[in-house]
């Protein structure tokens, strides 16, 4: 019996967490996957760039969402979901955190569509995070919750989700693991002709929406002799508005390619960032860390958690799971 998928995804961060199961799935006769991009990022390399470097089938519909404020945003997901979805699934997956995964899963509940969550779990206690208040809504509509590591099962079972809980490990550790001699035989660092640097990046609203914090992130590099600063769209825009200037030691590049980044997170002296993803590849790759956060959901990144942290081929188990269900 074929297994009806449908991968629910608007980022570039939930395409590169996605692209093992996309991979696994299509090598899988068992199972008929569709994939509906929401356009959450509306940027070319932030989003089609990854389907074309990893030769990933194109999405069956994209909504061109784009970028709104967070309400107008979700319910335009919502409803433009809704609407493309013709044939109901026997199951939807989200990966993630985004206004999308959030979308996607008010839309399987209304719907009655059961729904599974990759990377559930995850918590930061901070519940001023649009993305700390998504998950956890998104973890108590799900029926199967994929967690990255032991932590996050106990996160879920101290809230007592309806779903059944599923220790799998993480998705972007099996890419990591996969694209290793390519990102070794990547050329980046040679080409912007870098040798002592460190890596910065920062996006989230609490950093780049604040003029003041921006200016203190960017202030706090002047100690590096080097900074490599692949600059996201939206924090390109704040600095724009906000007028703040960046300083000589810091080279603002414009976004790369998921290889390009490993290779810079690989040659770097450290790395400060406010993702959550590119904190958990930097941990898995052996570098030293600012992560620019009071609080993260990733504790396992801190000394004495790093025995949780490494459990690869999680979208076999994933895709596993997902047949039996």
């Amino acid at each position: 019996m074929i297994m009806k998928l449908l991968l629910v995804i608007g980022t570039r961060p939930q395409i590169i967490k996605s692209i093992p199961l996309i991979k696994v799935a299509g090598e899988d006769g068992g199972v008929d996957l569709s994939i509906i991009h929401t356009g959450q990022h509306y940027d070319y390399e932030m989003t089609a760039a990854i389907f074309d470097g990893f030769s990933l089938p194109a999405p069956d519909v994209n909504l061109e969402v784009g970028s709104h404020p967070p309400v107008k945003q979700t319910a335009l997901i919502m409803s433009g979901l809704n609407d493309a979805i013709k044939a109901v699934p026997d199951i939807m997956v989200v990966p993630g955190d985004t206004n999308s995964a959030l979308a996607a899963a008010l839309v399987a509940s209304k719907r009655g569509i059961p729904l599974a969550h990759m990377e559930a779990g995850a918590r930061s206690y901070d519940m001023r995070m649009q993305e700390e208040v998504n998950r956890r809504l998104i973890d108590h509509c799900s029926d199967i919750l994929f967690t990255t590591t032991a932590n996050c099962a106990e996160n879920l079972l101290d809230e007592g989700v309806r779903g059944k809980i599923s220790l799998v490990g993480d998705t972007m550790l099996d890419l990591l693991y996969e694209t290793t001699e390519l990102v070794d035989g990547c050329d980046i660092v040679g080409r912007l002709g870098l040798e002592d640097y460190h890596l910065l990046t920062v996006h989230r609203a609490e950093n780049v929406d604040n003029k003041s914090r921006l200016t203190q992130i960017l202030g706090d590099m002047n100690h590096l002799k080097k900074v490599v600063f692949p600059i996201h769209p939206r924090t390109s825009r704040r600095l724009d508005e906000f007028g703040v200037n960046v300083p000589p030691n810091i080279m603002v590049i414009n976004p790369v390619g998921y290889i390009e980044m490993m290779k810079l997170i690989k040659q770097s002296n450290g790395v400060s960032t406010d993702s959550g993803g590119l904190q958990k590849e930097a941990f898995w790759l052996g570098k030293l860390e600012n992560v620019l956060r009071a609080k993260h959901e990733w504790p396992e990144t801190e000394a004495g958690c790093v025995e949780d942290f490494g459990l690869g081929d999680a979208a076999h188990r994933i895709l596993e799971e997902l047949s039996c269900a």
